[in-house]
């Protein structure tokens, strides 16, 4: 451990300078105006792996963007860890919410403020450095590959085809991905389990065009009102979703498993003073941490329709819109579930609108083993790092490759994530603390050394 930190502190500069370098990259893989910056992240991305040691460096191109590929194999007989991550980022809207630009990384009070700082190029660039680390001190334990795509997220469908395409290639005994939260640097934890996700769009039409509202108000059906109407009968008086057959293949927790997760520490006034919110809101019967990693949910992403500019334009709209996601859990899948969603919500259309679902993309729930090899490893570098065990936990988000890694390699994913919830992700001022940038680069060689050890 004692090189590690040398190694860090020695380097600790340049080691902030090339990730801020990193998240200048306006890297949104939603936006098309974007494409030249996203293809120059690949590049930037491409270029630390062969400074960083790896061999077989490659700019793969797909339909979409392209993957990042790179290798070293020190010898076949020793155990392959397959590093993922994402070097695409959400959008930065609303830009105006932002206390200083998006794309020009700033430190304010030991925190990294940058769009894509925890998630995902903070946390994947963790393991880039390290391995550089593990290069440098003569270290490496084991075989290691790194793919790192561009369209994490809009989907990752490019991903699915280039791994069912690259079997070979991205031949490994486990997966390891940080893009995932611990509960804070007191109480570490690792993350167990993902939930799925099923994402559409949905669109209202009344009129064949928009109408001038005093002339056609009250004898032609809004839109906007329609579709507001028909989002709240998605959830009754007990925030239970209402769609039939929604919780037809859900597993409910057993006692001892709701027990041992509500033993996280928890401190609900402060949950509710980071959010400024005075009450939460959840299924009824459930807790917190019950409500956002192992209960499913639905929720309106986006809503919008009819005139929204400066002024005043007093129209009765001729189409409204929402995004909508929902979160699943293991049994479910994401295909099964767009269909329920769709089936119901064409069935609650009143006939004097039209509705269009549109999905998007969707991805599966997914739990991770907590007696493998590679967990108890993870579990052994974050004792050593921390000094304290980690606290296992489910996770509230989605990484829908997680489910294809298992499908199509075989291999299970350990998710050693070193964001926290408070950072931000997919929010304006997102933020990543330096102190965890600096701790994932001291304990992602630990555990690859307790991996090669364990593997023996």
């Amino acid at each position: 451990m004692q090189h590690i930190k040398q190694y860090v502190d020695e380097h600790r500069q340049r080691l902030l300078d090339e990730l801020f370098a990193l998240l200048r990259f306006p890297s949104v893989s939603a936006d098309p105006k974007y494409k030249t910056d996203v293809l120059h992240t690949a590049d930037y991305v491409a270029q630390k792996l062969r400074d960083a040691g790896a061999d077989n460096v490659e700019i793969c191109q797909t339909a979409g963007y392209p993957i990042v590929y790179g290798e070293k194999i020190i010898d076949a007989g020793k155990p392959t860890v397959l590093v993922y991550g994402h070097y695409d980022v959400q959008p930065a809207d609303p830009l105006e919410l932002w206390k200083t630009p998006p794309f020009e990384p700033t430190i304010r009070d030991g925190k990294i403020y940058a769009r894509g700082a925890c998630d995902d190029k903070g946390q994947f660039y963790m393991h880039v450095k390290a391995f550089e680390l593990m290069m440098q001190t003569d270290t490496l334990p084991c075989n290691i590959k790194f793919m790192i795509e561009g369209e994490e997220e809009v989907g990752s469908s490019n991903l699915a085809i280039f791994v069912k395409a690259n079997k070979e290639k991205l031949k490994a005994d486990v997966v390891l991905i940080s893009d995932t939260s611990m509960i804070s640097m007191e109480h570490p934890s690792l993350e167990t389990g993902l939930r799925g996700l099923s994402y559409l769009e949905v669109e209202v039409t009344g009129p064949n065009r928009d109408l001038h509202s005093g002339v056609y108000g009250g004898a032609v059906a809004n839109p906007i009102t329609i579709l507001t109407k028909m989002i709240a009968s998605l959830h009754d008086e007990n925030n239970h979703i209402t769609i039939p057959g929604f919780y037809d293949s859900v597993i409910e927790l057993t006692p001892a498993e709701r027990t041992a997760l509500n033993n996280a520490p928890y401190d609900e006034a402060e949950y509710k003073s980071d959010l400024d919110v005075a009450e939460l809101w959840g299924e009824k019967g459930y807790t917190t941490f019950e409500r956002t990693g192992t209960r499913p949910t639905l929720e309106v992403n986006g809503i919008w329709g009819g005139y929204i500019g400066e002024g005043a334009k007093t129209v009765l709209p001729s189409k409204a819109h929402a995004k909508i996601s929902m979160r699943l859990v293991p049994n479910q899948t994401s295909d099964a579930i767009t269909e329920i969603f769709t089936k119901h919500f064409l069935s609650i259309a009143p006939a004097n609108i039209k509705v269009k679902v549109t999905p998007h993309h969707g991805g599966e729930p997914a739990v991770t083993p907590t007696d493998s090899i590679a967990y108890r490893a993870a579990q052994k570098a974050i004792s050593e790092s921390f000094g304290k065990e980690p606290i296992p936990t489910r996770g509230g988000g989605s990484i829908p490759i997680v489910a294809l890694f298992e499908a199509e390699l075989g291999l299970k994913t350990v998710l050693m994530g070193f964001g926290l919830d408070s950072d931000a992700l997919h929010s304006p001022n997102e933020k990543y603390d330096i102190f965890n940038y600096y701790k994932g680069i001291e304990t992602i060689p630990l555990f690859h050394k307790y991996f090669a050890e364990l593997s023996l």
